[in-house]
């Protein structure tokens, strides 16, 4: 068994060949699909593929380059995070001389592309047109941000999803089949009739299922805990008069020790996060707000971040309705700010609950909003501020009239008949 874990993760040891064996992506490469079909008759367009960690982005990369006949194509690999412009330059140029002198098509596979910055990606601009190279980029960044614009669209996006946890089952199992290990059911004591059994790897069903949930569908992560396990229990010995070694569940959870949630900070998850907090707030739900805020803190997000959101949200969506808001969110930016995290965390989690209690106004939000259209669609110049509105700090502004005719109200008990907006914009209210 240690044999067949030397060497490289199990995670690369246990990556298909074959679209037979790939997992998880129905919904674009099951039978029927466009893709499937494009794959089967090697008819390669350029395709950006969009998903998280460990969904299978590089997998199907190489399910591609082994199943593309190398007398009509080469297939070239690139990553982005090491690569320079001059490497990419390097492969257009062979690329170039491939077709010119054995009519030989180039598949360029550059994984992380959005590490390219917007420059790097042009690179491939008029080689992708013109078809000296077919392009497959992999990202785990929305390509709507990441990907130039032009080159996007030159390509098309192919979303992977996160693995479920059945497809996650399933590679674990073709991993525990490929490593000769046997399956039993949690409890189950292993059949002892065999000689050999001493030196034989079990692990129960129960171990795999809870890993299956752990890893949040990422094969890599998956594959590569189950094998530390079986590393660690082989180092930790075993009794040869007994059942050999047996994987539990608490055996996996050591081995996995996820010890933060999958959370992008400066990606797409962190706007989609901080959008189902402010949405969830607004619908006065306390149970997903504190959800949505967990999500966020437990993955890492700075809390000063959240505190500020907060903030907007106390003013554009609780308002007037209860002014206390913006003070209860501003106090809370300020604590947040002087202890930091993980003491804030509760600080940051009593906010988010009186937000979610608190009677919703958009008044002031709306009003604000129709002074800055107005502004922007007026035509013309601004109008002048009316004189009597005006400052007057010198002799000079005086007897030009500044500040002349203003009636200052709190001299007078009666209402002040007076007004405050230029004659063009009379007539229209924005509250």
């Amino acid at each position: 068994m240690s044999d067949k874990l030397d060497g490289k993760p199990l995670a690369d040891k246990m990556r298909p060949c074959d679209l037979n064996d790939y997992m998880g992506q129905n919904k674009v490469l099951g039978k029927n699909t466009m893709l499937r079909s494009l794959l089967h008759s090697n008819d390669i367009p350029s395709i950006i593929l969009w998903g998280p960690p460990g969904c299978g982005k590089t997998t199907l990369a190489h399910i591609i380059a082994k199943n593309t006949p190398k007398s009509s194509c080469r297939f070239v690999t690139l990553s982005a995070t090491s690569a320079s412009t001059n490497d990419v330059r390097e492969v257009i140029k062979q690329a170039q001389n491939e077709q010119r002198l054995f009519k030989r098509k180039t598949i360029l596979f550059v994984d992380e592309i959005h590490r390219f910055n917007k420059t790097q990606q042009d690179t491939f601009l008029p080689h992708v047109e013109c078809g000296t190279i077919t392009l497959i980029g992999a990202t785990t960044e929305n390509p709507s941000f990441q990907v130039n614009t032009a080159l996007l669209s030159r390509c098309r996006v192919i979303v992977l999803e996160k693995l479920s946890v059945q497809a996650m089952e399933a590679i674990l199992m073709r991993a525990v089949n490929s490593l000769g290990i046997k399956v039993i059911k949690e409890g189950e004591q292993p059949d002892c009739s065999s000689s050999d059994v001493s030196e034989t790897v079990f692990v129960e069903m129960q171990a795999l299922s809870t890993l299956a949930h752990l890893c949040d569908g990422d094969a890599r992560t998956g594959l590569n805990g189950l094998q530390l396990s079986i590393q660690a229990r082989l180092a930790g010995g075993k009794d040869p008069l007994k059942h050999g070694i047996i994987i539990k569940e608490d055996h996996v959870k050591e081995g996995l020790q996820r010890s933060h949630i999958l959370y992008d900070r400066a990606g797409e998850e962190h706007y989609n996060c901080i959008s189902a907090l402010h949405k969830s707030m607004r619908g006065s739900d306390q149970n997903a707000s504190l959800y949505w805020l967990g999500r966020m803190l437990e993955g890492g997000e700075d809390p000063l971040y959240v505190a500020r959101r907060l903030v907007r949200f106390a003013s554009e969506d609780v308002g007037l309705a209860d002014p206390l808001a913006l003070t209860q969110a501003v106090s809370t930016y300020q604590a947040c700010h002087l202890i930091g995290m993980p003491e804030c965390d509760v600080i940051l989690a009593q906010c988010v609950m009186y937000l979610a209690q608190a009677p919703k106004s958009i008044v002031v939000y709306s009003a604000y909003n129709k002074v800055k259209n107005c502004l922007k669609n007026y035509k013309g110049p601004l109008p002048p501020v009316p004189l009597h509105l005006r400052n007057a700090p010198t002799k000079l502004m005086k007897d030009l009239g500044y500040g002349n005719g203003y009636k200052y109200n709190p001299m007078f008990t009666e209402p002040v008949d007076q007004t405050y907006m230029p004659d063009e914009m009379k007539g229209i209210s924005f509250v």
